[in-house]
């Protein structure tokens, strides 16, 4: 059977963690012999984004009942068209609430936040990051069908165009559960989950008012930009923003964080990040155990500094 893949899109665009999910299942496909079967619901976006990274087939699901997100609605959406004994998901916070109610539909082994493609296809196994990544093990499924979350910027997205084909399935899911109550969006201009670069910072920075340095540096580096739990919890940057075990969990290659302790909590969010650079003037500071690099001093005038001379070097 083929590889199928969950192609997640937002408001109908595909996002990053779409096409590493696609590049994912491509991989599986080329060791199985198989073929990659991507299912998408409502998009907007052409199917051509999809088979750019291997996707042969593509279901576009219809229904004006989903334009609202319900993981058991999506579930039940997928379980209709999915034909597959390996089905990829992105790690995202709606996929991965999708992921374990199909599992339960299929009676299929669930394995998430896998970090590389499989070792094995029978059994089915696979390193992933476990507690709070803070470690690794590798998992084995041994039922008659697996679901993969892949973590975000772990496998990467590889360009692999193949000539596919479209087929739309008209359904009639029924979502008479889903309320939405609000739904806040992230006020950077970059989703911070799928950002290759985050520059963060902490209670360091003393108020709201002197973010504009943080922003001024992540326009700089084309990054997005996070904050630590307790910056959040008052008021100065948004929820959408906190990163850490509570809040989002991040992999970029670069992460970058001013005045921010390191605290368990907020180190098991970013802990799979590349590469860490830690600023803050407490030589002290137990974030700077974790980092690859780090910077004992005033931020007010390192990050000023920094800025200007990333600035004269991109000309």
């Amino acid at each position: 059977m083929a590889v199928f893949v969950y192609a997640e899109n937002i408001n109908g665009v595909y996002k990053k963690a779409a096409f590493e999910a696609v590049s994912y299942a491509k991989a599986i496909a080329d060791k199985a012999g198989d073929t990659v079967t991507a299912i998408t619901v409502n998009p907007t976006d052409s199917s051509d984004l999809l088979y750019k990274y291997g996707a042969s087939n593509v279901i576009n699901i219809k229904d004006e009942g989903l334009k609202n997100f319900s993981a058991k609605a999506f579930a039940q959406a997928v379980n209709e068209v999915v034909d597959g004994n390996i089905i990829v998901f992105p790690h995202t916070t709606d996929a991965s609430s999708i992921a374990p109610m199909l599992a339960v539909m299929k009676n299929y082994s669930l394995i998430t936040n896998t970090l590389e493609a499989p070792e094995s296809l029978s059994p089915f196994q696979v390193k992933r990051k476990a507690f709070s990544g803070k470690g690794f093990m590798h998992a084995k499924a041994e039922g008659s069908g697996v679901i993969v979350t892949v973590s975000q910027n772990a496998f990467g997205v590889k360009e692999n165009t193949v000539s596919g084909s479209e087929e739309v399935k008209n359904l009639s899911v029924a979502n008479e559960d889903t309320k939405v109550i609000s739904h806040e969006q992230s006020s950077g201009k970059l989703d911070l989950k799928e950002a290759e670069i985050v520059v963060s910072a902490g209670r360091g920075m003393k108020g709201p008012e002197n973010w504009g340095m943080i922003e001024e540096l992540a326009n700089v580096l084309g990054a997005a930009t996070a904050c630590s739990k307790p910056v959040s919890d008052i008021g100065w940057r948004p929820h959408t923003e906190h990163v850490g075990q509570t809040g989002k969990a991040i992999a970029p290659n670069l992460y970058i964080a001013v005045g921010i302790s390191g605290a368990i909590q907020h180190l098991a969010g970013v802990n799979s990040s590349k590469t860490i650079v830690v600023i803050n003037n407490d030589p002290e500071a137990p974030f700077f155990k974790s980092a690859d690099y780090g910077v004992v001093g005033d931020a007010f005038q390192i990050i000023p500094a920094l800025t200007e001379k990333i600035k004269a070097i991109k000309g």
